[in-house]
């Protein structure tokens, strides 16, 4: 040693420990717990201070946190001058959970056997406190390692080849929770009052660890409520649309995150993505995922582009991990709520459209039997002109002109009576197959004449229903005529039955020219047709709706401009017979 190093080493060695000294050490370290470092700053940074206090050539500590244990390293050396790990956790003899050592060495035994208070304190290096210490490493692990004597290397194991040592447990009520190394090369660096001074000190060092996690924690859980606090204002917001939302509620995510400068994040929902401006390489990545109604649609994302150190899962925090799974259940909440608006708006419409439809129908009977009358003495008394034999042609004619007229406007009385269930129906047990089946008997030469291709997928074994049979046939044919007409320039016409638990479906698909929404929505009110004058009463649709809904049934139309329609019947399964 160099006359430099040996002053040097003097100088430590007669320091004396004072009010001052401790009054000074404290204020740093406390000062670094008020900043809410993360662990990893934290202990490095705490460490330093304690090295250059000190005077050693290493500061290490072990630390016990959520159920992990950390060990960090400053050592006086350009290279490797901090050191961070998480060790690797064993289950003892005794059902504990404790630190693997990773080195066969005598010194992390110590730790160990310091960490879980299982040492023999009658030894002259341990403290009444707990605490290790001795100037000859050598000779004092001899005496705490006897069974190392007689292998192949006599001298302790003792990683550095630190000759003076200092270990302090750090304690929380009756628990370990960490521990404080101070290691110097030089022999009989400590004294006794060095090790009261630094036993004392390691109490403030306690309080820091406890504030700079609770600091840590408060900070994190702010930003958490904040970021659930904005979730929950957008959602409110009704003037948004749920793509708006979740694009709003991806922006918000980064911020909440440890280190949001790298992190970005995204949504995605039924395929469609909702991105922060930035989502960049996936290097480090926490997700979760979206279910709505017990079936997954989707996941909440978040990464970082850097790699960073491991903390509770990965790099990231365990509220973090809660944080991103709230988000994800508030979303599925967020889904089914948006769902169920827009299941009360379509039954709300649905319901205007039932009570339209039943005002319509009560002044369409009334006008029927107002009509029916007059109308059966308009055709009587033209049939009885019609036969008188000194007629001449040009009344002929007209008499002809009248009777069309008047039959057209009979047929009229009778749909609106119809559409009025006036007319009760012939109910009996019908197979829809049979029903189809025969009236596309009279259909397909029209289909072959305009270039449609009629495709049949029939249900080999299709139930019956309880149905007025002539009431079915008025259904289908009314249907699959508006999908002929659809199709000037032909197609394809696709009948199609089957079943579940409780229907009967028939469905009748054309690939024509297909309706927007506006028309959909008006196409089973009476008089509504799209076609030229003359050529529809605009009862047809109507018609089908009020015989399909009069047997319990639904029917339900899909249509895109150029794409086609497709109209669903279904029905209730008849009962059984007896």
């Amino acid at each position: 040693m160099n006359k430099k190093a040996l002053k040097q080493t003097d100088i430590r060695a007669s320091r004396r420990y004072n009010f001052e000294d401790s009054l000074n050490l404290s204020h740093q370290i406390m000062n670094l717990a008020l900043r809410g470092l993360l662990r990893i700053d934290f202990l490095n940074e705490a460490s330093n201070i304690l090295i250059e206090f000190s005077g050693c050539d290493s500061v290490e500590m072990w630390l016990k946190e959520r159920g992990k244990y950390y060990r960090s390293e400053v050592i006086r050396s350009k290279k490797h001058p901090f050191r961070f790990e998480i060790m690797p956790i064993i289950k003892d003899e005794e059902g504990r959970y404790i630190p693997r050592l990773r080195r066969n060495s005598h010194l992390e035994q110590l730790c160990l056997n310091l960490l879980l208070r299982q040492y023999d304190s009658s030894l002259p290096f341990f403290t009444k406190n707990g605490s290790f210490w001795t100037g000859d490493t050598e000779n004092s692990f001899a005496l705490l390692f006897p069974q190392s004597r007689g292998t192949t290397s006599s001298k302790p194991i003792i990683p550095g080849n630190y000759r003076s040592l200092v270990v302090i447990p750090i304690s929380i009520e009756d628990e370990n929770i960490g521990l404080l190394q101070l290691k110097i090369k030089t022999p009989g660096f400590f004294t006794k009052e060095a090790i009261k001074f630094y036993e004392g000190a390691i109490q403030t060092l306690r309080i820091a660890l406890v504030h700079r996690r609770t600091q840590v924690e408060l900070r994190e859980r702010v930003k958490e409520l904040t970021c659930l606090y904005g979730i929950a204002k957008l959602a409110e917001r009704a003037s948004l649309s749920l793509e708006e939302i979740l694009k709003g509620i991806a922006g918000l995510l980064p911020p909440a995150w440890l280190y949001p400068q790298i992190t970005s994040a995204r949504i995605i929902l039924d395929r469609h993505s909702y991105s922060t401006g930035r989502f960049q390489k996936i290097v480090q990545r926490q997700a979760a995922n979206i279910v709505v109604d017990g079936e997954k649609r989707g996941l909440v994302e978040v990464i970082y582009s850097e790699k960073m150190p491991e903390l509770d899962e990965g790099p990231f925090l365990k509220e973090e991990r809660n944080l991103i799974d709230t988000i994800a259940r508030e979303i599925s909440l967020l889904i089914e709520r948006k769902q169920t608006e827009h299941d009360k708006e379509k039954l709300q419409e649905q319901l205007r459209h039932a009570d339209r439809l039943a005002t319509i129908g009560q002044l369409s009977a009334g006008v029927a039997h107002e009509l029916n009358e007059p109308i059966g003495s308009i055709l009587g008394f033209a049939q009885l002109v019609q036969k008188h034999p000194e007629l001449s042609e040009p009344v002929k004619q007209d008499m002809e002109k009248i009777m069309k007229a008047s039959l057209h406007a009979r047929e009229v009385v009778k749909k609106l009576m119809l559409f009025a269930r006036q007319m009760p129906p012939q109910k009996t047990q019908v197979n829809l197959n049979h029903t189809v089946e025969e009236s596309l008997y009279f259909l397909e030469s029209r289909c072959a004449k305009e270039g449609i291709k009629v495709i049949r997928s029939f249900s080999p074994d299709l139930p019956e229903v309880t149905a007025d049979p002539a009431q079915m046939t008025q259904v289908f044919v009314n249907i699959a005529v508006n999908a002929i007409q659809a199709m000037p320039n032909g197609g394809r016409l696709t009948i199609k039955t089957n079943s579940s638990q409780k229907f009967v479906s028939l469905i009748v698909k054309d690939t024509g020219a297909g309706m927007e929404e506006s028309t959909i929505k008006q196409i089973f009110l009476p008089f509504f047709s799209t076609k030229d004058v003359g050529k529809g009463t605009g009862l047809g649709l109507p018609v089908v709706h009020g015989i399909v809904t009069s047997h319990g049934g639904s029917i339900n139309v899909e249509s895109r401009v150029g794409r086609g329609t497709r109209f669903e019947i279904q029905l209730p399964i008849a009962e059984p017979k007896g």
